[in-house]
């Protein structure tokens, strides 16, 4: 089986979640895309997750998943240096395409009706949007940005020649 993190040498670490989710599905489905697009960890605040089916590769076994009540209590425990990325629509995000990714990150999901309320997103080091005009799955938004940062890890320690 070939992992991404098996393969990639020390570029930091990265965790991703979901506030407020509101289909219990979702938090299987990013679990599954965080054990094989390599994150650290996942994590909830507010709802918990309930184990699900759509986590075929039991993932729970293999990387953990952190539950907090609140925002705040999240923050209370990020690890040293960690930013959070809020991935959320809006004026003030940035286009994923643009984006350069810290090397100790948390990327933070809103649910698919409401997104990151204003208080969040003003407590986030750095807002991502990805392209459209609405709102994708929660865990396919997720696999996304995780998708670009490992693409970007993996261009930048294996740049292709021109000439070969």
């Amino acid at each position: 089986m070939a992992r991404v993190k098996k393969i990639k040498k020390d570029n930091g670490f990265y965790g991703i979640g979901i506030i407020n989710n509101s289909n219990e599905l979702n938090i299987g489905t990013l679990w599954r895309s965080a054990y094989i697009l390599g994150a650290s960890f996942i994590f909830t605040i507010d709802k918990k997750y309930k184990p699900q089916s759509s986590d075929i590769t039991a993932a729970w076994t293999k990387i953990p998943l952190y539950h907090y009540n609140t925002f705040s209590d999240f923050k209370d425990h990020l690890p040293f240096s960690t930013k959070i990325v809020g991935v959320e629509m809006g004026e003030l995000s940035i286009s994923l395409g643009m984006f350069q990714h810290p090397a100790s990150a948390v990327y933070l999901l809103g649910n698919e009706q409401c997104g990151l309320q204003t208080n969040i997103t003003q407590q986030c080091h750095s807002l991502i949007k990805l392209p459209g005009d609405f709102s994708l799955n929660v865990a396919v938004a997720g696999s996304i940005v995780m998708y670009d940062r490992i693409t970007k890890e993996c261009s930048v320690s294996h740049p292709q020649s021109l000439n070969a």
